[in-house]
């Protein structure tokens, strides 16, 4: 199956037509996965009774609120350098023309997973809901299991040893306590 998903290489457009079109991406990620599914597993806990499990107070709402900042941050500054330097968005139909090694990308060679699965624990922290953590919490046994084989392949055909290189030496989950360097990728 996966000599059929190939991600499409971006065509080529300045960066700054790149960075809308990535940030316009994440509206639309955040709006489904960080707004309209929880919303929903929110509704689905109270209608099933699981509410009474909630924990809402002033303390995990601003920890939430924090969390969310954090994740926020790492998304949109790995979606911004995968536009600015890789020429390309996080979309597999627009994928970078360039490996994007630089910034958080030289201590986890998947910061915009790690982002979104720490803006929805966020989600659930601000909401109190042990169901909405969990849901965020799943998403990444998913990613790892289906979407990291995918993109792995995908850049290994486009990239190749370059990329062998910095995937044997970059973890996927836990980040280096130093950034990865290669020529060129300072910054």
């Amino acid at each position: 199956m996966m000599g059929y998903l190939r991600g499409r290489e971006a065509r080529p457009a300045s960066a700054g037509w790149n960075v809308l079109k990535t940030l316009a991406q994440l509206v639309v990620f955040w709006t489904l996965f960080l707004v309209v599914l929880p919303a929903g597993v929110y509704a689905i806990e109270s209608a099933v009774g699981l509410d009474a499990w909630r924990f809402p107070s002033a303390v995990s709402f601003w920890i939430g609120v924090g969390l969310f900042a954090l994740g926020g941050s790492l998304g949109v500054t790995s979606g911004v350098l995968m536009a600015v330097r890789g020429g390309g968005t996080p979309m597999p139909t627009d994928c970078p023309r360039e490996l994007v090694v630089v910034g958080p990308y030289r201590y986890i060679r998947n910061p915009m997973a790690v982002a979104g699965l720490t803006q929805g624990v966020a989600v659930g922290l601000m909401l109190g809901s042990p169901a909405v953590i969990l849901y965020a919490a799943v998403g990444g046994p998913v990613w790892h299991l289906f979407v990291r084989p995918w993109e792995e392949a995908d850049l290994e055909r486009r990239f190749g040893d370059p990329y062998r290189r910095y995937r044997a030496a970059v973890r996927c989950w836990l980040p280096r306590l130093t950034g990865y360097r290669t020529e060129g990728n300072i910054g």
